[in-house]
């Protein structure tokens, strides 16, 4: 049996009590780490049909050009809004319950809240002055030096909106950062469908819809915190450099990650831009095309990020208390289950791609379809790495992951350089997806050196989304013999995390009021 059986019993009072025997000051409601799961994939599954349905929309009425402009905006803003504020916020995860547990919460949270609000301002006052050479940077011209601006404006909504999100996750209160998602999604579908419809079709009209649905979520969410503690009287234990010598040094390895992760997700795009030999216009619709490609891939990046930072507070507890095998055990059974089904959506993907792109999309994005194949093989990698990061956020070990992230960009930049003059959005992609490769290779590898071992499962989980290049109905039969294998053999999942498996299965049944279907086993 697996060394971490022994700590079975303080797993499962885990995810049945919510009690913090040292905490002096208790946190809003908490919730478990399998209803956290239930919670997010109830929350989930409706945010990413709505997201889902206003990308096909923004594909469908903007032309290849508007679109490119939105994707490059977004991208800018996915990279500046940690950047602004030094990533102090992804401390949170790490960090809020070690204060919590020693009565020094108010005082970090209100400090936090000072730094992160005072560098956030002047971040989006320095893009509005700076906004012909960030228009340069972003596009490949300073024409779009007024959509610039707006975006300064939409990225103070967004710092706000991602600190309360990092808090709401890091006090394991799952509902409320979910919900502030789904109000954001829905308030982005309306703003953003609205004023394409009402004012003008542009990406000036989606930037302004997704600022203003942060600027909702975030105000929503500041009326549900409200008194959620009781104010306590400053606690001079809690000094500056206390904070700053343990927190410092973690957000700037967060912060790398942060920056090297989003890098990831938009250095293809910027190559494009401005390496593509393409004139402004062509490389705008390029990135169009690439973005058509994109719709389907990133719902599961998307989860992969939310689930990721679900269960970081969770193995954080679990690494706290000593249980280090515990987190191993848990992190390794995750990596197999949602790897599996990230492979499976995947192949879905795969099998609704030409009516996607045929339909749904009016066939504007050819180019966009002939990719695709790739883009999932390296999204969904992406998303394994996400996850498998979690072990080097515990051992506060993000350095790791910033060196792995950093290995896999030298290789990105290069290879668009040397692709993409030759075979366009196609070489683009091939990049991106060796880069990625690389990058899940190393952090697998630092993983294994600080006592997290993949076992042969798990591998053949990582390298299972290749076969979707070999076409639909080829990734459908390998779902069907890799589910085979993981419900009657003993390769994929050990007896041990089978057992875990058909017990969370049990409680999630009971949770739903259906029989338990393990009852006579």
């Amino acid at each position: 049996m697996d060394a971490a059986a022994k700590h079975i019993p303080d797993y499962m009072a885990d995810l049945t009590d919510n009690r913090e025997p040292f905490a002096p000051i208790a946190p809003p409601r908490t919730d478990t780490l399998l209803d956290s799961v239930l919670i997010i994939l109830a929350l989930t599954a409706v945010q990413r049909l709505v997201g889902f349905v206003r990308a096909v929309l923004f594909c469908r009425w903007l032309d290849a050009e508007q679109l490119g402009l939105w994707d490059m905006t977004f991208s800018f803003l996915l990279l500046a809004a940690p950047l602004a504020v030094a990533a102090l916020p992804g401390a949170f995860g790490r960090y809020l319950e070690h204060y919590r547990q020693r009565g020094q919460l108010h005082a970090f949270l209100r400090r936090m809240a000072f730094v992160c609000g005072g560098l956030g301002a002047a971040a989006c006052v320095l893009v509005a002055l700076l906004r012909n050479w960030v228009s340069l940077l972003i596009f490949g011209t300073p024409s779009h030096a007024n959509l610039v601006a707006v975006a300064a404006a939409a990225l103070a909504a967004v710092i706000v909106y991602n600190f309360l999100v990092e808090l709401c996750v890091a006090m394991r209160n799952i509902r409320l950062s979910s919900a502030m998602q789904l109000i954001n999604g829905l308030a982005f579908a309306a703003l953003g469908l609205g004023l394409l419809l009402g004012w003008r079709c542009s990406a000036e009209s989606v930037l302004l819809g997704y600022g203003g649905s942060c600027l909702i979520a975030a105000a929503a969410a500041l009326f549900l915190l409200r008194g959620a503690w009781p104010t306590p009287p400053p606690d001079p234990r809690l000094s500056q450099p206390a904070i700053w010598s343990k927190v410092a040094p973690f957000a700037a390895w967060v912060l790398s990650v942060n920056l090297l992760t989003n890098l990831f997700g938009v250095v293809d795009r910027y190559m494009i831009i401005h390496f593509s030999r393409e004139s402004v216009d062509g490389a705008l619709d390029m990135v169009g095309n690439y973005h058509a490609s994109r719709v389907a891939p990133m719902l599961l990046v998307s989860i992969a990020a939310m689930l990721a930072a679900m269960v970081l507070p969770h193995l954080s507890r679990d690494w706290e208390a000593g249980r280090r095998e515990l987190v191993a055990f848990r992190l390794r059974l995750l990596l197999k289950v949602f790897g599996l089904g990230l492979f499976a959506g995947a192949a879905a993907v795969a099998v609704v791609a030409p009516m996607l792109f045929d339909f749904a999309f009016d066939g504007k994005y050819p180019d966009g379809l002939k990719v695709l194949p790739w883009t999932l093989v390296y999204c969904c990698w992406f998303g394994t790495m996400m996850v498998a990061q979690n072990y080097l956020y515990c051992s506060e070990k993000t350095r790791f992951g910033g060196l792995a992230l950093l290995g896999g960009l030298a290789l990105n930049v290069p290879l668009n350089l040397l692709l993409l003059p030759r075979l366009g959005l196609t070489g683009a992609v091939l990049a991106t997806a060796a880069a990625n490769a690389l990058a899940l290779f190393l952090v697998c590898l630092y993983n294994r050196r600080l006592g997290f071992r993949l076992d042969d499962g798990a591998r053949l989980i990582i390298v299972l989304p290749m076969l979707v290049c070999l076409g639909p109905w080829v990734s459908v039969a390998a779902l069907a013999a890799v589910a085979a294998e993981a419900v009657w053999g003993t390769r994929l999942f050990t007896p041990d995390e089978k057992r875990r498996l058909a017990e969370r299965l049990d409680d999630l049944g009971a949770r739903l009021g259906l029989a338990r279907w393990a009852a006579g086993r």
